[in-house]
């Protein structure tokens, strides 16, 4: 018997058992690719498929994080910081017409307390020592980066809570890094008793210099 044929045999027991010849795949071989994946049994989306569903998949998430972006923008970045075209009559957390009677039966002289203004800008009232309704508002707009300043009644100013800015009780600026100081509008009461604002156009008295929101 040839040596081939001794190597495909294999004594157990005394007796020869035949064995079935090794077959191996050579690596590299045509149609390996396509056996593995014929295997998996699940169908397999070309490229440009594959890059349609991913932008598909990106655009679905992106929309409502863009959304939610946009509005916490809108939150903290006013539209505008400064006087408008007309007069306007101040408007309460309501949405009410101020009248300069109805303002003085619940805010106390020293009062800053916001209003809807010129351009629909938050701007503060604020009523004198006389108990009289001072004849110009102050725009709640930060001149930093926008953010809607409150009135810190312990320490008499505004504070900014964003960046730290500071104004005193007129609005100017008296710490940054808010580089100006908020922005004014005239208060006038009118025939009806409305406050009504007006823009602020002429020098501003508290700096001596025209005013940057013209």
């Amino acid at each position: 018997m040839s040596a081939s044929k001794l190597s495909s045999k294999k004594c157990v027991g005394g007796a020869s058992l035949a064995l079935p010849a090794r077959r191996t795949a050579r690596a590299g071989r045509p149609g390996a690719v396509g056996v593995k994946a014929a295997a998996a049994g699940g169908y397999v989306p070309d490229m440009n498929r594959r890059n349609v569903m991913n932008l598909l998949l990106v655009g679905a998430a992106g929309l409502p994080a863009a959304t939610m972006a946009g509005a916490f923008a809108w939150f903290f970045y006013p539209a505008s910081s400064g006087g408008g075209g007309g007069g306007l009559t101040a408007k309460d957390a309501l949405g009410n017409d101020v009248t300069s009677k109805g303002w003085l039966a619940t805010h106390q002289p020293g009062d800053h307390s916001l209003t809807q203004g010129l351009k629909g800008d938050p701007t503060y009232l604020v009523v004198t020592t006389e108990n009289k309704i001072e004849n110009y508002g102050i725009n709640a707009v930060c001149t930093h980066l926008g953010c809607v300043v409150p009135w810190n009644v312990p320490e008499q100013k505004f504070k900014c809570p964003c960046h730290g800015s500071q104004y005193n009780a007129q609005g100017r600026v008296v710490r940054g890094p808010a580089p100006l100081s908020l922005a004014l509008a005239h208060a006038e009461i009118d025939a009806d008793d409305k406050v009504v604002f007006t823009p602020w156009t002429e020098t501003d008295f508290r700096t001596g210099l025209d005013p940057w929101w013209k």
